[in-house]
């Protein structure tokens, strides 16, 4: 497992600052848009405070429940570390104060309710501003807050139906399909967190704090990129084709002879020629219906049926080692198994961490690489309200030290 910037219970055991060291993030996310957000801000050096309900942010009781008893799932483990959590009742007076009081002295907020909601509670952008200038106030929700949608609850399946991200996954035989993970859940936090660092940089030359809003139908719509141009160019939607792709050919997954699945595509010539070369069938190379991609396209059914007739003669491990000297543009599609028992995964995106009921757990490392830094990986996932009578005291009042 990688071991990056690590830190047990702020512990340090070594390592350069890390680029968001000093920033402090008021949290008041559920769920997965917006979570992850702050999560990579903390794993960047933030201070993140994540401010739940008594009943504990929604996403703990979201998914199989990892022990009995303990208010936490396995989605919530996957969003959380690198959080301090504490719990605030936001409908009332103290609960309501002490969020004002933390966010008086919080670098970032940000939230994911439906629009309209922080400014009921008192603690929207014009009334934290008023009191923090220099405040960086993320919104994540479904919709713009101008939309015609935006008092409409949504989660991600919601936003790829109407979006139109559903009609671009799947095939003619399953209709229209959503993706197998969350996409919109995890890209619309992905580009808010570009947006909030964007706007600590322009505090950063203006000494002026800002709203970032980030809407998930809109990020929905600008991940089709590329295939919106398509449909601009052409007015037709891309054909829903599985794992074919609608212009290239070939571009599918073939069987092999023990059943195994290989994805291929060549959508250049060269790849077209070092996969003929590889496959060892010079009618195939020959063939004047496939010499061009346009004419494949055609030919597509022809290509496909070679090309799969060619791939199910010889068991999954000879191919690998066939296509990987050739120089074949392709993949094995892999279990889970076989993805984190390997090691350029297991050694550089799986970390272990000490969770305080549930021992070591895995967690997905960071991705993001720096220069000159690593990733902090300091605190596990938190118990609901662990960190509370660390940041508030008895009376509910936010202590001097709340903030590290």
């Amino acid at each position: 497992m990688c071991s990056g910037h690590i830190a047990i219970y702020g512990q340090e055991l070594g390592g350069p600052m890390l680029p968001l060291e000093g920033i402090r993030v008021l949290d008041f996310t559920q769920m997965v848009a917006g979570a992850l957000s702050t999560m990579l801000l903390g794993d960047l050096g933030a201070d993140v405070i994540k401010i739940e309900p008594p009943e504990g942010d929604a996403m703990r009781r979201t998914g199989n429940t990892a022990v009995e008893g303990l208010v936490e799932s396995e989605a919530s483990l996957s969003l959380s570390r690198n959080k301090r959590s504490i719990i605030l009742d936001l409908k009332s007076a103290a609960g309501k104060q002490a969020a004002l009081d933390l966010a008086a002295q919080a670098d970032i907020v940000v939230e994911n309710f439906r629009p309209g909601t922080m400014d009921k509670l008192g603690l929207g952008y014009d009334e934290l501003s008023k009191r923090n200038p220099r405040l960086v106030f993320c919104a994540v929700a479904g919709f713009r807050p101008d939309s015609r949608y935006a008092k409409r609850p949504a989660l991600d399946q919601v936003i790829q139906a109407l979006s139109g991200l559903m009609q671009l996954n799947g095939s003619e035989e399953s209709g229209p399909m959503r993706t197998g993970f969350p996409f919109v859940d995890v890209f619309s936090p992905t580009l808010a967190t570009i947006g909030i660092m964007a706007a600590l940089r322009r505090r950063d030359l203006t000494g002026e704090g800002g709203r970032v809003d980030m809407s998930m139908m809109d990020a929905a719509i600008f991940g089709m990129i590329p295939r919106e141009g398509y449909y601009f160019m052409t007015g037709e939607t891309p054909a829903r084709m599985g794992n074919k792709h609608y212009q290239v050919v070939p571009c599918e997954s073939y069987s092999t002879a023990d059943d195994r699945q290989i994805q291929i595509i060549a959508h250049q010539e060269k790849f077209w020629h070092t996969l003929t070369d590889a496959l060892a069938d010079p009618e195939l190379a020959a063939d004047p219906r496939f010499s061009t991609n346009a004419l494949r396209v055609e030919n597509r059914d022809v290509v496909d049926e070679w090309v799969g007739r060619l791939i199910r003669s010889r068991p999954m491990v000879e191919w690998l080692e066939c296509f990987e000297k050739a120089g074949v543009l392709f993949a094995p599609v892999r279990t889970l198994d076989e993805v984190f028992s390997d090691p350029e995964v297991r050694d550089h995106m799986v970390i272990g961490v000490e969770h305080p009921q549930l021992g070591t757990i895995n967690l997905l490392a960071n991705p993001i690489n720096i220069s000159g830094c690593d990733t902090l990986y300091e605190l596990p996932p938190p118990m609901l309200g662990e960190h509370t009578r660390d940041v508030i005291d008895k009376d509910g009042k936010v202590l001097p030290g709340a903030w590290r």
